[in-house]
């Protein structure tokens, strides 16, 4: 067969940035390059590893890891706070050179998105040779690297950016035998939906590979996995995925957690935490043009216990004044009388003001409770305003 037509069955591209935070701080600061570098929080301070470089790697740190760990694995690494305003820029550049191939580009995150280039076919000739100039023009314009699948769908071109890095470019073959074989050595962890506990579970049935789940009859993948996920499961691991590449997600929720430098005893300090958690979920609900329904609190002690708390609200709704006393009635509720390592809030399902299930006035409700509504809504808008330019220390309130 002509490798040419067969290269254009190749239409999706997954594209993953290298270290993406840990490379953004080395090209802002050039003297940093070589070192192992920590993205995240201090050593000597509670919190976790955003991203690390290449060179933090060998030392065993990696993602979510406890900063104090990292720090005694690599005393000599370079730590460095998270900027996500800058991520945020670069990110937007990275995906403005994706847009210069496709208008089809499924952002994941601010450094990873599928791009389906099937339009660009008759241009570019496939979508290898896609891959690569994508590759030279980040390079050439930002100064980062990216590694990149390609693959006839999301699920394998993921797997293959995963393959070569940095700096890779792994081309997935076509046919089904090809891509079961490709497959096969793989942990089964590369498998979506298999998670640590799941994988776990097949390891003591003896299943640690991919190639182990292709040979599983349909009976024994049901008992594995229930009847949906079987079928699903069954088609993944030989190659097939129909999944779209979506050019818009939606935002389901927001939300914005504080771990503590130590375990926290003093429930005022907490509430004080917890209501500017609100007010900065609040003012990023408001910037979406969303309104929330639902409000939830999240608390983890020093055990590690974690709680989670949610309430509905009479009709969806997004001034602070409203979150704050939500989210205070929710940890009130508690009465927690023990130290609090960390405290969060969020809001979920969210809606469009024109989604939002109108509520039928109360004849007889308070007349002033419309005018101070409105006021609430005008003094949030200029309160966001004030943080936009000035910060988000600009303003903070007294107390609630």
């Amino acid at each position: 067969m002509n490798m040419g037509l067969m290269n254009r069955g190749l239409t999706i591209l997954h594209v993953d940035m290298d270290a993406f935070y840990a490379a953004i701080e080395v090209l802002d600061h050039p003297e940093w390059k070589g070192k192992p570098l920590v993205v995240g929080s201090p050593p000597d301070k509670r919190g976790v590893v955003a991203t690390c470089s290449y060179e933090a790697r060998k030392f065993g740190i990696h993602s979510a890891m406890p900063s104090r760990t990292a720090g005694k694995l690599c005393p000599h690494a370079v730590f460095v706070e998270p900027r996500m305003e800058r991520y945020s820029e670069i990110s937007a550049r990275i995906m403005t050179v994706f847009e210069e191939f496709t208008p089809l580009v499924e952002p994941l995150s601010l450094d990873e998105a599928f791009l389906d280039v099937s339009g660009a076919l008759h241009i570019w000739g496939d979508a290898v040779t896609i891959a690569r100039e994508l590759k030279a023009r980040i390079r050439s314009r930002i100064g980062l690297t990216a590694s990149v699948g390609v693959a006839s769908n999301k699920f394998l071109a993921k797997i293959a950016s995963d393959m070569n890095k940095p700096d890779g470019l792994t081309v997935v073959p076509l046919t089904e035998p090809e891509i079961m074989a490709f497959l096969a050595p793989m942990p089964v962890t590369k498998m979506w939906g298999v998670g640590k506990v799941l994988a776990a579970r097949l390891e003591k049935d003896g299943i640690r590979t991919i190639g182990q789940l292709q040979a599983l009859s349909p009976s024994v993948m049901e008992s594995l996995f229930g009847r949906a996920g079987a079928r699903d499961m069954e088609e993944l691991v030989r190659g097939r995925d129909d999944r779209p590449v979506i050019t818009q997600w939606e935002e389901k929720s927001i939300s914005n957690e504080h771990t503590f430098d130590r375990d926290e005893p003093d429930a005022v300090r907490v509430r004080q935490r917890l209501l500017e958690l609100v007010e900065e979920v609040g003012g990023r609900l408001r910037g979406s043009g969303k309104l929330a329904r639902t409000a939830q609190i999240k608390i983890r002690f020093a055990d590690f216990s974690t709680i989670t708390r949610q309430m509905s609200f009479p009709a969806a709704l997004d001034t602070d004044r409203d979150l704050i006393h939500g989210a205070f009635i929710l940890f009130d509720r508690e009465r927690i009388g023990r130290p609090i390592r960390l405290i969060g809030f969020g809001v979920h399902n969210l809606a469009t003001p024109e989604q939002a299930a109108p509520v039928q006035p109360d004849l007889f409700a308070d007349t002033v409770a419309a005018p101070v509504d409105r006021r609430n809504k005008k003094l949030d808008q200029a309160v966001d305003s004030l943080r936009k330019t000035f910060g988000s220390h600009a303003l903070k309130r007294g107390g609630y």
